[in-house]
């Protein structure tokens, strides 16, 4: 498959864990039309870990858990694809899932064949319990050709974990995304610490094959299967800023079914969203700013029709205050041009003065500026 924008979608992982059935996966299906998900662009609804027997049945194939999954995963595909979402599934390059169940290691192709029997449209495909002599790239692109081989149109989505240097050789297997970190807590140093891993692999984004920095924890509240501390709304909505602006697919990883306002309006901001779908996935430039330091990071990113996106985000406890000479960005005063910005949470619109954009923001908040470039 060719993905053109990052995979928007939802994935059981982060609240359910191994506490993932039939009926769960059908309400899910429900809630994500009833709140208006899919018009915002989360299309894939995939099943992770824990959904199988221990192990294979007699002719070597995956089964599905029958106390989870009564009516077999065909019917459960079905009933996404009855709600207009395409249906995603999970296994692993080892011999077992990283929850001990079996992986597809040395099964590439017959998995890949009972996962188009079954409808699926996605596969995340792990890397836990893997060959300890066989490279990781031989791993990926043998699921990679299964996948292309096995009669449907499935999105693979690799999660490597950014191990075995993964950046260096991921698109070589026809992923469309892939893991570049270890896994998402719901905690702002969780966040914190993803981000921040991030500067190394901008260059390695891009149409095709779309770095993944994990699933979101907007909305968990510290609840669920990584919730732990948890974090603010106004944390939730940094993070959820920082993973559209750099590019990364957007998967929804709380409970849909229980949603309030705010998780809505953070995970819904069409605008912010469009920024993550622009169809040149520019990379981002890490702006060196003034008077900035380690806690405050200023980003930008060319789009598709000449505008500018520029993300400011405060990721330290103290209030903070940005300070960007538009140089950085293209537009030395000499230019005779400027920029009129849109802050996309606000909808506040202003025309930056002096060559020089500033911005006050509070602990832990951002501000994501669609910029236009117009006469002084």
């Amino acid at each position: 498959m060719i993905k053109l924008t990052p995979p928007m979608g939802w994935n059981s992982w982060n609240t359910f864990g191994a506490n993932i059935n039939e009926q769960l996966i059908f309400e899910t299906a429900d809630a994500m039309v009833a709140n208006g998900l899919p018009q915002k662009g989360y299309e894939y609804l995939v099943i992770d870990d824990c959904w199988s027997l221990r192990e294979r049945d007699a002719n070597q194939r995956l089964v599905a858990d029958p106390e989870k999954f009564p009516q077999g995963m065909k019917a459960v595909a079905d009933y996404v694809h009855s709600k207009g979402l395409k249906f995603g599934m999970y296994s692993c390059a080892g011999n077992l899932t990283c929850a001990g169940y079996p992986g597809s290691f040395e099964h590439e192709f017959l998995d890949a064949e009972t996962f188009a029997e079954w409808d699926v449209d996605f596969l995340k495909y792990d890397y836990c319990y893997h060959s300890p002599i066989i490279p990781g790239k031989y791993l990926y692109r043998r699921m990679g050709l299964a996948l292309e081989n096995c009669g449907r149109d499935i999105l693979f989505s690799a999660c490597s974990w950014g191990a075995d240097e993964t950046h260096e050789w991921i698109k070589t297997t026809g992923a469309s995304m892939w893991r570049s970190t270890g896994d998402i807590f719901d905690t702002w140093e969780s966040v914190k610490d993803l981000t921040k891993q991030q500067e190394k692999l901008h260059p390695y984004n891009g149409v095709g094959c779309f770095n993944d920095m994990d699933m979101l924890i907007v909305g968990m509240y510290g609840k669920g299967n990584v919730g732990l501390k948890g974090c603010s709304d106004v944390q939730y909505k940094t993070h959820f800023s920082i993973w559209a602006f750099m590019g990364s697919p957007l998967m929804i990883g709380c409970d849909v079914r229980s949603m309030n306002q705010a998780t809505l309006d953070i995970l819904g901001n069409e605008e912010i969203i469009r920024i993550n779908q622009d169809r040149t996935c520019r990379q981002p430039v890490k702006l060196v700013g003034t008077w900035s330091g380690e806690d405050l990071l200023l980003y930008s990113r060319q789009l598709e029709n000449g505008d500018l996106a520029i993300g400011l985000f405060n990721m330290g406890d103290k209030d903070a205050y940005a300070r960007l000479n538009l140089d950085e960005v293209g537009l030395p005063f000499s230019t005779g041009k400027t920029l009129e910005v849109k802050e996309l949470w606000t909808g506040e619109v202003s025309k930056v003065k002096n060559s020089t954009l500033t911005w006050g923001l509070k602990p832990y908040d951002c501000a994501v500026l669609r910029a236009k470039v117009v006469d002084l």
